[in-house]
């Protein structure tokens, strides 16, 4: 099965670890893009060193009797840039973008944004969510997620925890066992 190589998904390496050294007139936005666009954008941000985070998970598709493991954007459409009004431009200088929207509370989104990206690291089959539903919101005590919260989800009586880009309205969600998380309430 061959694998097509995971692209840079994170420039600066450290953009989620060092919220100290961000730039003061600089503030985080989410590109939506046209349909398909997110890697190719994340390629001309990389090229003019504008940073940006674009949550990549491997998806493995099947042609007849071929399997291809390939890296898609986890949310469809959208892309996290952090810039000032000059990375603002520089992206909408590329065609690809349709519309920005402004981040008012970026240190939220940065949290999410790191668990979103240890729920990547662990490489467990994660599930989109396009709607967050009402649920008991829960952290995790112990295990390779301990600290992420989220918000329980049942589904085919199995447990899972969804974590969300509230900014968005979309998160991803993971099974996990309940005597792993603790509520928050």
């Amino acid at each position: 099965m061959p694998v097509l190589m995971k692209e840079t998904c994170l420039f600066p390496e450290t953009l989620l670890e060092s919220p100290d050294s961000l730039a003061v007139d600089s503030q985080w936005m989410v590109l939506y893009t046209k349909p398909r666009q997110e890697k190719s954008l994340a390629r001309d941000l990389l090229c003019r060193m504008v940073p940006f985070y674009l949550p990549l998970v491997k998806k493995t598709l099947q042609y007849s009797r071929r399997r291809i493991a390939s890296f898609a954007p986890l949310f469809d459409g959208y892309l996290f840039m952090f810039g000032a009004e000059q990375q603002r431009m520089t992206s909408l200088a590329t065609n690809r973008v349709v519309r920005i929207l402004p981040v008012n509370d970026g240190e939220r989104l940065i949290a999410d944004l790191r668990q979103i990206e240890r729920l990547i690291e662990a490489n467990v089959p994660l599930t989109m969510e396009s709607r967050l539903q009402a649920g008991r919101k829960v952290r995790v005590r112990n295990g390779s997620f301990a600290g992420v919260e989220g918000v329980i989800l049942r589904r085919r009586g199995k447990t899972r925890l969804l974590v969300s880009i509230n900014f968005l309205q979309q998160g991803a969600s993971v099974e996990i066992e309940d005597f792993c998380l603790e509520p928050l309430d």
